[in-house]
């Protein structure tokens, strides 16, 4: 039965710091409702279950279920709407990678965003069938007991193997790796699109034979600069930083970072459409936002949460104004175009 929205829930969707909407928005409430949320698991579980799930459970009366989605959620996500058989409402996306696909495809429930009713939001991070709520970044670390405090600063100094010497580590694949490459041969981050391949590639030539990992997971990174077995290496911002408190001499270096914009889309005909709205807009606020930073070393989009983060801990998140200045989003339109093809000439590459 729908209970009518008193003030208290009416507050949580207003504009929390500037953040959220910037008028009170109907909430469905039901008693004895589920919404099934998939999320990557481990930490952003723990995470999310802090910020989001228990305080929409708290305010709404809906149970969040939360499930471990696979690591490349599209396809089960296409399948799911073609099928009509919806094992979850809510997912995490990734906003360049993931959402052009399904918005090509018309697979994403509308959920009426308007992204100027978000206040103070990263720009780009809300678009009307998605809005993101974390932001992790590629970027480039190194080992402080190799290089002390004279680390390599950009992509140029990452493939200079004679100023920098030491063992290097890419990810094996070509998102990242070819911004990379030209911003190792002197590209502007703010002119790298549409991608120079040739460029790219003659540039990944230089610094090849000097690659002693390629790696493929983000749990395979953390591990070879963690044990020393590379000196500095391309890597998520987060598995860094869980090295270094862990204890590993590791530093990171935001200069001419990537990064990408996570957050929640909804599988479009799910019967918990109306829910689902509500859920995706509840994580909006700026001081839910802020409240899974102590566990996940992602960057809130809503930047109004940084008035709870303390100050030693928002010096290692990527929206920090000191750190999200320093970087570029990947191109998505570009990628989502170009990846078949770039992806299988870089596998080619590899192999040569």
């Amino acid at each position: 039965m729908k209970q009518p929205v008193n003030n208290k829930r009416r507050g949580v969707l207003k504009a929390a710091g500037g953040t959220a909407l910037a008028v009170a928005v109907p909430m469905v409430i039901a008693q004895n409702k589920t919404l099934v949320v998939s999320d990557p698991g481990g930490p952003y579980t723990t995470a999310y279950r802090k910020a989001f799930y228990d305080p929409f459970e708290k305010e709404t009366g809906v149970k969040i279920v939360n499930v471990a989605r696979e690591s490349q959620p599209v396809a089960q996500f296409t399948a799911m709407v073609k099928a009509r058989n919806f094992v979850w409402d809510v997912t995490t996306l990734t906003l360049q990678q993931d959402i052009p696909i399904l918005e090509e495809g018309g697979l994403l429930e509308p959920l009426g965003l308007v992204p100027t009713d978000f206040k103070n939001m990263l720009a780009g991070t809300v678009t009307p069938n998605f809005l993101g709520v974390d932001v992790y970044a590629t970027i480039l670390a190194y080992r402080t007991d190799k290089y002390a405090n004279n680390g390599p600063k950009t992509w140029a100094d990452f493939w200079n193997v004679e100023k920098f010497p030491g063992r290097r580590s890419l990810r094996r694949n070509a998102i990242d790796t070819l911004e990379q490459a030209l911003m190792a041969d002197g590209v502007s981050p703010d002119k790298l699109y549409p991608l120079d391949l040739d460029r790219a590639f003659k540039s990944l030539d230089r610094i090849k034979k000097h690659v002693a990992v390629w790696w493929t997971s983000g749990a395979q990174s953390m591990q070879l600069i963690q044990s020393g077995e590379v000196d500095m290496i391309s890597i998520w911002n987060a598995r860094a930083q869980t090295a270094i408190e862990g204890g590993a001499p590791v530093a990171i270096n935001w200069n001419q970072g990537l990064y990408s914009v996570e957050g929640w889309g909804v599988p479009k005909g799910t019967p918990k459409a109306a829910i689902a709205r509500d859920f995706v807009k509840f994580c909006a606020d700026a001081k839910l936002q802020s409240a899974f930073t102590d566990t996940l070393a992602y960057g809130p989009t809503a930047l109004e949460a940084y008035k709870d983060i303390p100050p030693k801990r928002a010096a290692i998140l990527p929206t920090s104004p000191e750190n999200i200045g320093q970087m570029r989003p990947p191109n998505g339109p570009w990628w989502h175009k170009n990846r078949l093809a770039v992806s299988d000439r870089f596998n080619a590459w590899l192999l040569s």
